[in-house]
């Protein structure tokens, strides 16, 4: 008994350690705004529940054998993994993951990274992701192990199952003990509960037909009679929200750009008059924001995505399409095949390959935006041959936000082989995002954006020019903030002052300063949009 006593005692340490290394393991949060974590003395649950297992596996089979405690260290690895990605996406991309939809288009920012970051480091990053895993695995079954050779004792049986079941009771009774004005222990929460939701979104939508779902078909009957002869844009500047005016170390960096565009919008020979609207997304997902404006129809998941895209709609893009327009998507930022495409029904789509940019590369994306602008022009002859309605995603204020390239003055020289010259290209590709601080490179893609509007309205100020520039989403809350809205501005811009005047009756103020409470969500605004650009069968029906 004396040997069994002193055995037990040189098994405390080990045993200790392990129990503090299992429980930090799981009971840890982020450190906002960065992938960092720090921990605050909490207890976790899964823990407990896992030492009441091997009590009981111990006390029925004497020992806990080394594939018990294999498979034990790898389920912990995954509770891990679920932890930390639920205390850091929210904190770095703005909501929760969303495992199903999220793990869609991996491969696709796999091929991004790819294509644009250097092998090697490329390579470094996996390795050190895998050596991560592993080094939690490896430390993980240590853990378990010394806690397994303790429990083939009866006094560590007995010990840590009291311990275990203490815990229990705590968490089971911590919201009574909180009422009653009682000490409790603190624990994190759980992570079991977030991949059980997980198994149920699965479930979900693998039972989810397709198009199954009924949705409304808002109408877009508009004449286009205000806008009717204008060549019409609808612009999604990416990532452009309303931390531009709400966060104030962007707004200040932002503003004197923002005074410049103003006054480039007015030497044009145009106004502008704005609004904010709410994304139905937040931090990325740019297409829910797409389709939500161009079907008036709320999309903030992939489900709704999909059951509209399986169907044949009438949306803005078949609106103009019906009044004579030439309907044309600018997609600098596409690669691959669109099939999207089909069910907007564009005349022509214009990606990276067509566009044929050959200048220097800058960041992520192939096309600079400015570049884009002037090559659309170029390839549609405008503004002759007729009007057009241009839907035209950006790309350069895409995250990481840089290097940006830098806006060129001269719009025949962009189209040139050489469109930068020298210094202001190494300037501009030196300029590489800080991802622990990624606020001035956002704020320096933005300028740019801004510069690029301002400079294309100067050089098309004879043409009878509509355009909407409105933001996809916010950017991610690394940068948007803890907590930020889903807010993003809304700009139109034209000298038909009918246009402005039925804006400005549905809340938007003139300038490019909007009144902070959003008038409308995105898919609303398609009607306002629709009455602002024509007489609709609800205004006719007025009178």
């Amino acid at each position: 008994m004396q040997i069994l006593t002193l055995a037990t005692a040189r098994q405390v340490p080990a045993v200790v350690v392990s129990i503090v290394l299992l429980n930090q393991s799981l009971a840890f949060y982020n450190v906002w705004p960065t992938p960092k974590v720090t921990w605050r003395g909490h207890l976790s649950v899964e823990l407990a529940l896992a030492l009441a297992i091997l009590v009981a596996v111990s006390w029925r089979r004497g020992v806990v054998g080394s594939w018990v405690v294999r498979v034990v260290a790898m389920l912990w690895v995954t509770l891990v993994i679920g932890r930390y990605l639920d205390v850091v996406a929210p904190a770095l991309y703005g909501r929760p993951v969303n495992l199903f939809w999220d793990l869609r288009h991996m491969s696709a920012v796999v091929a991004m990274m790819t294509d644009a970051v250097a092998g090697p480091a490329l390579l470094g990053v996996v390795l050190a992701v895998a050596a991560l895993v592993a080094g939690a695995y490896v430390a993980a079954r240590w853990a378990f192990g010394q806690i397994g050779r303790a429990l083939a004792a009866r006094p560590w049986r007995l010990a840590l199952g009291a311990v275990a079941l203490t815990a229990l009771a705590a968490y089971g009774a911590s919201d009574r003990l909180t009422a009653g004005g009682l000490p409790a222990p603190a624990f994190a929460p759980p992570v079991a509960p977030t991949y059980w939701g997980q198994a149920r979104l699965l479930a979900a939508q693998l039972t989810t037909r397709p198009g199954a779902a009924t949705t409304p078909r808002p109408a877009t009957d508009s004449d286009l009679s205000r806008v009717m002869g204008a060549d019409v844009f609808i612009t999604f500047i990416e990532s452009y929200g309303a931390v531009t005016y709400d966060r104030a170390d962007v707004s200040a960096v932002l503003a004197g750009h923002r005074t410049r565009l103003a006054a480039d919008i007015s030497a044009s020979g145009r106004e502008v008059v704005s609004a904010f609207v709410e994304s139905p997304t937040f931090g990325g997902s740019s297409w829910l924001a797409h389709i939500s404006l161009l079907t008036g129809v709320e999309t903030r998941d992939e489900s709704t995505n999909g059951t509209l895209m399986a169907q044949e709609r009438d949306t803005l893009v078949t609106a103009f399409a019906r009044r004579g327009y030439r309907t044309v998507a600018l997609m600098p930022g596409l690669r691959h095949a669109w099939p999207e495409g089909a069910f907007y029904r564009f005349d022509h789509i214009y990606d990276t390959a067509q566009l044929d940019y050959r200048g220097p590369r800058f960041g992520w994306w192939t096309v600079p935006d400015q570049f884009a602008l002037a090559r659309l022009d170029v390839l549609e002859g405008a503004p002759a041959g007729g009007p057009r309605f241009v839907f035209f995603p950006t790309t350069s204020t895409h995250a990481p936000f840089g290097p940006t390239a830098p806006y060129q003055p001269d719009w025949v020289r962009v189209l040139s082989p050489t469109p930068y010259s020298e210094p202001d290209v190494s300037r501009a590709q030196a300029r590489k995002p800080d991802y622990l601080n990624l606020s001035p490179s956002y704020a320096n893609a933005v300028s740019y954006a801004f510069a690029t509007l301002g400079g294309y309205l100067q050089a098309q100020r004879g043409r009878d020019l509509v355009m909407v520039v409105i933001g996809d989403h916010q950017p991610a809350a690394a940068v948007a903030g803890e907590g930020a809205s889903w807010d993003v501005p809304v700009h139109v811009i034209t000298s038909r002052a009918g246009v402005q005047a039925r804006l400005t009756a549905a809340g938007f103020t003139a300038g490019l300063t909007p009144a902070r409470q959003p008038i409308a969500k995105m898919h609303a605004l398609l009607p306002v949009l629709l009455d602002a650009f024509g007489t609709t069968a609800s205004t006719r029906a007025a009178r």
